[in-house]
């Protein structure tokens, strides 16, 4: 029973508290009272921490949208992270197109030019899904979990602070106003008793005074402790910048990482795979005269650059004019595999050495290559020449 009491009175002092401040703060829409305002640095805090949300919101689901473009899947990975559960692993869109191409090259025959480039391109593509995963998974740990963290956790400890803080300055203010009514009470009970003597009333609302005072004493205080627990955790969003600024190195870091991958896996591709020739080219209305713009690369893949055959073209091409201008032959080791596309071309393996000399009238991108009694048109892109 004594419990029970003891519940009832605690409810009705939490309905009074509550309704207090529901009047407090309509008044103080209304302009009919006074509030007590957080000083400018207390503001600034504020100001600071819920730019720092909002941002953080926003760069956290542009993240997700970067690294996982298909919504359905962000849906799906969010309802299994809810569900405590792994998501079942699936194919992305590089490991996907690089089956396919895999599964292609094999229909059309591995032996055929075309089906061998598509399963060297596909396998190519599976590699670059691979690293795919990796940055997801990387970027995940590093910089979107600690994000996560501040909007779940830092943030909603400052929230909870926060709207204890507005319900103390509600109680400190609603204090106030009734000790500033109690006093004018009391001043108007000592006008009437010059004419009217009644010294009950007096009493009374001077013991209201007193009690308002120490309402007022006390609420302050409580107020106080409030603003200086939540302006440290405010002062903390300055080292949660510090974090996110570590994170944001880790994922750049990550960035590079896979952008780096993905290029040597395409530097090797395009060393497997070679230039194609101007007559294939012509399909494209291009120009094997085109120069090819350069492309600078970071200085993790400087030594994986001087292989590429856009670079090593002009060494090659110095060659093959002298070879051209003279009526002599030399020495070419193969670079890639080619398949001779008519009877009028003589087919590749890489690594082999041939000769080769130059016919006058002959296609610039073209020269003749002799294996022993074999003899036919060779692409020069396919070709170092030999002293």
């Amino acid at each position: 029973m004594n419990i029970m009491d003891f519940n009832v009175k605690k409810l009705a002092a939490d309905a009074g508290t509550f309704l207090s401040r529901a009047v407090q703060f309509t008044e103080e829409k209304l302009g009919q009272a006074e509030k007590t305002e957080l000083d400018a640095h207390l503001e600034n805090l504020l100001s600071k921490a819920e730019c720092t949300k909002l941002w953080t919101e926003k760069i956290m689901k542009q993240t997700e949208v970067l690294l996982q473009p298909n919504p359905n899947a962000r849906i799906e990975e969010f309802v299994y992270e809810k569900l405590d559960r792994k998501a079942p692993s699936r194919m992305n869109n590089p490991e996907l197109l690089g089956q396919y191409m895999i599964d292609a090259g094999n229909e059309f025959g591995p032996g055929t030019a075309y089906g061998n480039a598509l399963i060297k391109c596909g396998e190519t593509q599976k590699r670059i899904g691979t690293a795919d995963r990796e940055l997801i998974q990387t970027s995940a740990i590093n910089f979107l979990t600690p994000l996560r963290n501040f909007i779940e956790g830092d943030y909603k400890t400052i929230t909870k602070e926060r709207k204890l803080l507005q319900n103390k300055r509600l109680d400190l203010d609603a204090a106030k106003t009734r000790l500033k009514k109690a006093k004018v009470a009391e001043a108007r009970a000592a006008q009437l008793n010059t004419c009217q003597p009644e010294e009950n009333n007096i009493m009374i609302w001077a013991e209201e005074v007193t009690k308002s005072e120490q309402e007022v004493r006390i609420t302050q205080s409580e107020f106080d402790r409030q603003a200086e627990i939540t302006r440290l955790l405010l002062e903390g969003i300055s080292s949660t910048h510090a974090h996110h600024l570590r994170c944001l190195n880790d994922f750049v870091e990550a960035q590079m990482t896979y952008y780096a991958q993905c290029y040597q896996y395409m530097l090797d591709l395009q060393k497997q795979l070679g230039s194609f020739p101007s007559t294939f080219l012509s399909n494209n209305n291009q120009s094997s005269s085109t120069p090819v713009q350069s492309v600078s690369t970071p200085s993790v893949l400087a030594s994986a650059s001087a292989s590429l055959p856009s670079v090593s073209n002009s060494i090659v091409t110095s060659g093959i004019t002298e070879l051209k201008s003279s009526s002599g032959s030399r020495k070419a080791r193969v670079l890639y595999d080619y398949d001779a596309a008519n009877s009028s071309e003589l087919s590749l393996l890489a690594d082999e050495v041939i000769t080769v000399y130059s016919i006058p009238g002959m296609d610039s991108d073209w020269l003749m290559g002799e294996r022993g009694n074999q003899k036919g048109k060779v692409p020069i892109t396919y070709l170092e020449l030999l002293n």
